[in-house]
């Protein structure tokens, strides 16, 4: 059985209940890291010490900022300092520079060992992710270009597909990889009267939907506020078959690849 567990569901400006989009394959690998991941993998019981792989999808801060912080934890907080782990981070070339000036910038002279000793790079635009059962294939979206926008497409060993979108609008990209995958992690990062080529709204979101009915579409990088805040944009109204997502659901996947999406509360 694997897991996809959504340890934040909100867009850049954390709307009322919701932290930084981050989702959590198997307790092993995370996309991306927001400036909230730490408390976001103790509220769900989860050492940063455990992750093996990292994949980053660009470089917008509510996406890496937490990179310094997850790294200082593993490093100093680590449940036996002299068998620290290795992390594997999956990056667009420049990746490392960028990551590793983040550290400097953050805390100098903590991080250089951490960097040098237990990180390993990796540029490849498809691999296996080793130690779990997952392989991916990175592809180009549509978000502000100077952030070097990708999603991940994410096989499992079983055959079943998730296309987790990143931070995207609407793009050709995404629609030809949903045509062959079971589960679409869709951005909704603004509302119906934003016009922004790199987000998707509601009424975008049902369209998608609709032109794909096989897939499950789970939407996180929400605007709207959380199902049990009381401020903030309203949760829009969207079809029983698109599922938006709170901080805290998950989504089991059984051995026989049936799918169960698990609500926190």
């Amino acid at each position: 059985m694997a897991e996809v567990l959504f340890l934040g569901t909100g867009n850049a400006f954390s709307p009322p209940g919701r932290m930084h989009a981050l989702a959590l394959i198997d307790g092993a690998v995370l996309i991306d890291s927001p400036p909230t991941v730490l408390p976001q993998l103790r509220r769900a019981g989860v050492s940063p010490s455990d992750i093996q792989h990292l994949l980053i999808t660009h470089w917008h801060a509510d996406h890496t900022f937490g990179f310094p912080f997850l790294l200082l934890d593993r490093e100093w907080l680590a449940p036996d300092r002299d068998a620290r782990k290795t992390l594997s981070v999956h990056t667009r070339p420049g990746g490392r520079e960028r990551l590793s000036k983040l550290c400097e910038v953050g805390f100098p002279g903590s991080l250089e060992d951490a960097l040098r000793e237990r990180t390993v790079w990796n540029e490849d635009e498809s691999g296996i992710l080793k130690g779990t059962g997952w392989s991916y294939d990175r592809f180009p979206v549509s978000h502000t270009p100077e952030t070097d926008p990708h999603g991940y497409k994410l096989i499992h060993e079983s055959g079943l597909t998730i296309l987790h979108c990143g931070d995207s609008g609407p793009c050709q990209e995404i629609e030809e990889r949903a045509r062959e995958s079971d589960v679409v992690i869709l951005e909704m990062g603004v509302p119906d009267f934003v016009d922004s080529p790199h987000h998707h709204n509601p009424s975008q979101v049902i369209s998608f939907s609709a032109r794909h009915p096989h897939a499950m579409v789970l939407v996180t990088h929400n605007f709207s506020r959380s199902l049990d805040s009381d401020s903030g944009f309203e949760v829009p109204e969207l079809p029983d078959e698109i599922h938006q997502l709170n901080d805290g659901d998950s989504l089991e996947i059984k051995v026989d690849g049936d799918l169960r999406l698990i609500k926190y509360r």
